[in-house]
């Protein structure tokens, strides 16, 4: 089973492709897109979409984990990041890719067993978890690789 683990943003999108193979967890791939923040939100959202489109052709995922909004602290970001979550959803659902969604206190939960865990508990388990040559330092790299454990550990699967 191949998943696709994704943190959705209109600045960085963090992407992480996880083969469950024999119950391991094995991370094939994981990056970012990343769009500049000198261009208008349409040319950003167009990136997104092309370069998500270029993955998954790649990669040929079986399904998608992606984070849910749930909270935002910071209202000036809600908007553009759901407009990259729908982005995001429209070219899952375009390619056939099921997709599974997570708020962020149900990916600390799957993974930790604790709701409100911190991201260096939430790090310490992935890193536990997947067999990897070298872990990503981009945060939400990271949280992508999180999102799609989350979604292989649910019942959803």
């Amino acid at each position: 089973m191949r998943i696709i683990g994704i943190d959705p943003g209109l600045a960085i999108v963090g992407y992480s492709i996880i083969d469950v193979i024999n119950e391991e967890y094995i991370l094939s791939a994981s990056g970012s897109i990343q769009t500049s923040k000198d261009k208008t939100d349409a040319s950003r959202l167009l990136e997104i979409e092309t370069d998500l489109e270029t993955i998954l052709n790649k990669y040929k995922p079986d399904s998608a984990s992606i984070e849910k909004l749930f909270y935002f602290k910071n209202q000036k970001t809600i908007i553009p990041v759901a407009q990259a979550r729908g982005v995001i959803l429209s070219v899952l659902e375009k390619n056939s890719v099921p997709i599974f969604e997570y708020t962020p206190m149900e990916v600390k939960q799957i993974m930790t067993g604790y709701g409100r865990a911190t991201k260096a508990e939430v790090a310490k388990i992935v890193e536990m978890s997947v067999k990897y040559k070298k872990l990503p330092k981009l945060d939400d790299t990271l949280d992508s690789i999180a999102i799609a454990l989350c979604c292989s550990r649910s019942n959803n699967l």
